[in-house]
C-alpha cells in the first residue's frame, strides 16, 4: 500500500521559488572584474534570472542541452545556475585551471552549446575558438562599457544578451530525475570524467548539507563561499544558502587575494566560509603580517584535501575561528563527511587534536565502508585502514557518456580511490590516495600523516610525501619540503621532528628541499608530477 502524499517533485526550481517568496530581501554582495562591490537581493536576482532563461531559450538552447561557464564565484555566474538548470538545460561548470587541451577535451565531449565566461578567460578560449565546432555563442560576464575586444565569433556581453528580454519566465515543470549540472573530474589520470547530477540528488544534498552536523546553514550566516563555484557546484553552498536564506558574498577573482577575503568577511560581517588549504593559508599569513583581524567570522570549513593542524590551533587561538573538517568528492556531490564542533575541554588537549583533522562522520545519506584486498568490510576500530566506498541519493552512479563502464561495484558501493580508516565512534580518516599509499616491507604508511606532521614544523611552507624504491623495504618515503621564506631547518632537524609523532619506521629516509610543489589544476598535490620530477632518485646506500 502506498502513502497518500503529494508527488511534488524535489527541483532547483522549487529551491528558487520558496527563497523568491520567503527570503526576496536576502543580499548577495559580489567583487567583479568590472565592480568591486555588487549589491542586491535574492529578489533581483532571480528577476534576472528569468530575463536570462528567455535569452537562453531565445540563443535556441534546447532541454537537456549543455551550457558551459568558466567563471569565478559572482552574480551572474549565480543567475547561470539557476536560469539554466531550473530552464531544464545541464549547467556545465568549466574549471579554467585546467590545461588548454583538457578544457577543449571536456568542451566537446559535453557537447556545449554555448560558452559564457569571465573576460580574464578570453585568452584561454580564442586559441581554441576552431576547435570547438559545437559551440554556438560566445557569452563573456560583464557589460556594454567593460566589453574587451575578441575574435571569439559573434562575442556578446552578458548584460546586453539578457537586457531586452522579459523578466516574466515559466518555468517548466520538471522530473526530479532531469540532468540539471555537470562537472568533470580533474583528470589527474586520462581524460577527466564527467558527473551529470539532477534536480532531485541536488535537492537532497542541499537539505543534508545545512544540517546542524554539517555545515550547518541558516538564515542568520552570512557566507563567503571561496571554494570555487567552477568545482562540484561551490560544495553546495549557492543551493543552501538559497534554502536557508542565507546572505551570500562572492569574492569573484581575489579568492586567493588575503586583504580582499578580509576586508569582505569584516565589511560584511561574514561569519562562515569554506574553502581549499591553501586559501586559508593565505588569509592567515595575511592577518598576521598585518595584524588584521576577522571578528565577526565564527567557522571555517576546509576540503579538497588535509588541512594541517597548524592552521586549525593558528585560527582558533589567535582569531577566535573554528575549522571544520570536510571530505567528499565530485562523484559525490560532494559532501560525504563532516567533522562538527567538538568539546575541547571535555576531551582533552591531545585528544582533541587527534579527533580534529579526521574528515569527521558521514552525514546522512552517504553510507561508508573500508574493505581489505579481498573486498571484505573492515572494522569500525580506529586501526584497520582499507580501501573506502561510499554509496547513497546524490553519489555518481555511471559517468556521463561512458554508460557501458558503472562507476560502481555489482553491489552499488563506489571506490573512492581513498584509502581510510574509520574509528568506533565513525569518524573516517583518509591516510593516503590508493595509488599513492607507502608500502613498506609489506605493511602501509601513511603519506598524509607525513606531510601533516612535516607541515606543523614553523620553517615549513609546505610539504609532500612519495614512495621511492628501496632494494630492501620495496618502497620507503621521501619528503619534499618547500620553506617558509627567510626560514631555515635541516635534513637533520625536519627528520628529527617526527620522532614521537609517528611511528618509528614510518619516518621519512631522506629529506630533498624544493623551491616549489606542482599542484592539480582543484589546487591538490599532485604525486603524479612529483613522481615524475623524482623518478632518478635513488636512496643512499
Amino acid at each position: 500500500m502506498n502513502g497518500l502524499m503529494m508527488d511534488v517533485p524535489a527541483t532547483i526550481t522549487s529551491l528558487m521559488q520558496f527563497a523568491e517568496n520567503v527570503h526576496p530581501n536576502t543580499e548577495i554582495v559580489s567583487v567583479t572584474a568590472d565592480n568591486p562591490r555588487h549589491r542586491y537581493t535574492f529578489a533581483d536576482a532571480f528577476r534576472r534570472t528569468r530575463k536570462l532563461a528567455n535569452a537562453l531559450q531565445a540563443l535556441g538552447v534546447a532541454r537537456g542541452e549543455r551550457v558551459g561557464t568558466l567563471a569565478w564565484n559572482d552574480y551572474r555566474h549565480f543567475e547561470l545556475y539557476y536560469a539554466v538548470s531550473c530552464a531544464g538545460m545541464v549547467c556545465h561548470t568549466i574549471n579554467p585551471r585546467l590545461f588548454a587541451e583538457q578544457i577543449e577535451y571536456i568542451v566537446n565531449h559535453a557537447e556545449d552549446r554555448v560558452l559564457f565566461l569571465d573576460p580574464m578567460f578570453i585568452p584561454l578560449l580564442e586559441p581554441l575558438q576552431s576547435k570547438l565546432p559545437g559551440v554556438k555563442h560566445y557569452v563573456v560576464l560583464t557589460d556594454e562599457q567593460h566589453m574587451p575586444a575578441t575574435e571569439l565569433p559573434g562575442a556578446i556581453s552578458y548584460e546586453a544578451l539578457i537586457e531586452p528580454h522579459s523578466d516574466s519566465y515559466d518555468w517548466p515543470a520538471l522530473e526530479e530525475t532531469a540532468a540539471c549540472a555537470l562537472c568533470y573530474t580533474s583528470g589527474t589520470t586520462g581524460h577527466p570524467k564527467g558527473v551529470l547530477y539532477n534536480h532531485r540528488s541536488t535537492v537532497l544534498h542541499t537539505y543534508a548539507s545545512c544540517l546542524p552536523d554539517a555545515l550547518g546553514i541558516s538564515r542568520s550566516d552570512v557566507i563567503l563561499p571561496i571554494v570555487p563555484m567552477f568545482h562540484v557546484n561551490a560544495w553546495g553552498v549557492p543551493y543552501g544558502a538559497v534554502m536557508a536564506g542565507a546572505k551570500l558574498v562572492f569574492p569573484g577573482p581575489k579568492m586567493g587575494d588575503g586583504e580582499t577575503l578580509a576586508a569582505l568577511i569584516n565589511e560584511e560581517r561574514v561569519n562562515l566560509s569554506a574553502g581549499v588549504p591553501t586559501v586559508w593559508l593565505a588569509l592567515l599569513n595575511y592577518l598576521v603580517e598585518s595584524g588584521k583581524r576577522v571578528d565577526s567570522l565564527k567557522r571555517i570549513v576546509v576540503g579538497g584535501a588535509a588541512c594541517p593542524l597548524s592552521i586549525m590551533e593558528d585560527f582558533e587561538e589567535k582569531f577566535g575561528v573554528y575549522t571544520h573538517a570536510a571530505w567528499g568528492m565530485t562523484e559525490m556531490s560532494p559532501v560525504g563527511t563532516f567533522n562538527s564542533r567538538l568539546d575541547r575541554q571535555a576531551l582533552g588537549e591531545a585528544e582533541y587534536a587527534k579527533l580534529r583533522v579526521k574528515a569527521g562522520r558521514p552525514i546522512y545519506g552517504v553510507e561508508i565502508k573500508i574493505v581489505d584486498d579481498d573486498n571484505r568490510p573492515l572494522p569500525w576500530d580506529g586501526v584497520a585502514f582499507g580501501a573506502l566506498k561510499v554509496r547513497g541519493p546524490w553519489i555518481c552512479s555511471e559517468y556521463f557518456k561512458l554508460e557501458s563502464s558503472a562507476a560502481h561495484d555489482q553491489d552499488g558501493w563506489f571506490d573512492t580511490g581513498d584509502v581510510a580508516t574509520i574509528d568506533a565512534d565513525g569518524n573516517m580518516q583518509i591516510t593516503d590516495r590508493s595509488k599513492d599509499v607507502i608500502k613498506s616491507g609489506g605493511e602501509w604508511i601513511s603519506s598524509i600523516d607525513l606531510e601533516n606532521t612535516a607541515v606543523a614544523h614553523p620553517a615549513v611552507a609546505e610539504a609532500a610525501v612519495i614512495g621511492v624504491y628501496h632494494p630492501k623495504w620495496t618502497e620507503r618515503p621521501l619528503l619534499l619540503v618547500v620553506k617558509k621564506a627567510d626560514a631555515e631547518v635541516s635534513r637533520e632537524e625536519l627528520l628529527a621532528w617526527f620522532d614521537g609523532k609517528v611511528a618509528s619506521w614510518w619516518v621519512p629516509n631522506d629529506v630533498v628541499f624544493v623551491d616549489s610543489l606542482p599542484h592539480t589544476a582543484t589546487g591538490k598535490l599532485s604525486k603524479k608530477d612529483i613522481r615524475q620530477q623524482m623518478a632518478d632518485y635513488r636512496f643512499a646506500e
